[in-house]
């Protein structure tokens, strides 16, 4: 069953491209018409595309992978930042850092840095320090969380990267692609969409369409963190009654090897036992 119907799309304004005479042929297949001057996407190609990225999302959500959101164009910043961060994934909505996926051992390096200075301020070390320098370390500190507080949980590489508008964020796209990380995008008529692994044919500059995706997309990622849970809850039972069953074969080892040992020492008690007993007989006959 698909995740949005037809009417849900025309009212989020998603059907809605660029215009016409800025077009780019490449997004040809998804364009349905022309009114206006401006394109008119074809939303039931829009639906079916959807559905595939969701269920790629979900799975990826299941196997326990990081997606990263990307989107730092005015309109779409605040919704996709307030959407990730609600089903737990890193997004970037400021600059994006050159080399972040290319060159992210430099990137992890700042993070830390960031993370030594919270240690810093908790174990009461920052209150030592000078006036100015508390001031430049404060600035740092504000300057590393607005460009990278939101990925400081990111430990690895993202499995998928997710962008809004392909031509602002080109650069993300270009570092995705060099290290074979697949990429889900919203794609407007004015975009290549080449590059995208997953394309999205939709309009990338209202809120509202924005929003009305990001909601589907982050119910899968939601969906998909459910069922992995269920299935580690599932696990955890199972794996106590292999770790009691093995216990209670390890006990019954242990207590076969004490009933052998056991059975070993009888005889071997007896005859020390023997020679001990015939001592006192010879030396009663001697005398």
């Amino acid at each position: 069953m698909p995740r949005t119907n037809f009417q849900e799309l025309l009212d989020a304004g998603v059907h809605f491209g660029h215009l016409a005479r800025k077009w780019n042929p490449k997004m040809a297949p998804y364009i349905f018409d022309q009114k206006n001057g401006i394109h008119i996407i074809d939303l039931h190609k829009s639906i079916v595309k959807i559905d595939e990225a969701a269920n790629v999302m979900k799975q990826l959500a299941r196997s326990g992978r990081k997606i990263l959101f990307v989107a730092t164009k005015k309109q779409a910043k605040e919704i996709v930042a307030e959407k990730a961060a609600a089903v737990n994934m890193p997004f970037v909505t400021e600059r994006w850092p050159g080399g972040m996926l290319t060159n992210f051992p430099t990137i992890r390096k700042a993070v830390k840095k960031m993370n030594t200075i919270d240690k810093m301020i908790e174990d009461g070390t920052f209150d030592t320090l000078a006036k100015r320098e508390r001031l430049q370390i404060t600035r740092q500190r504000a300057k590393l969380e607005k460009n990278l507080g939101s990925i400081k949980d990111l430990s690895r590489l993202p499995s998928a990267l997710f962008v809004v508008d392909v031509q602002k964020e080109m650069n993300a796209v270009k570092e995705a692609n060099r290290l074979n990380i697949p990429v889900i995008a919203m794609v407007d008529t004015c975009c290549d969409p080449t590059p995208v692994d997953y394309v999205i044919p939709a309009n990338d500059d209202a809120a509202k369409s924005i929003s009305y995706i990001m909601d589907i997309l982050c119910q899968a990622v939601a969906e998909g963190l459910n069922e992995r849970k269920v299935e580690k809850e599932k696990e955890a039972p199972e794996q106590n009654d292999s770790q009691n069953a093995g216990g209670k074969k390890l006990r019954a080892r242990k207590a076969k090897a004490d009933e052998t040992v056991a059975g070993e020492a009888a005889p071997k008690a007896e005859e020390t036992a023997a020679p001990a007993a015939e001592a006192p007989a010879a030396e009663e006959k001697a005398e």
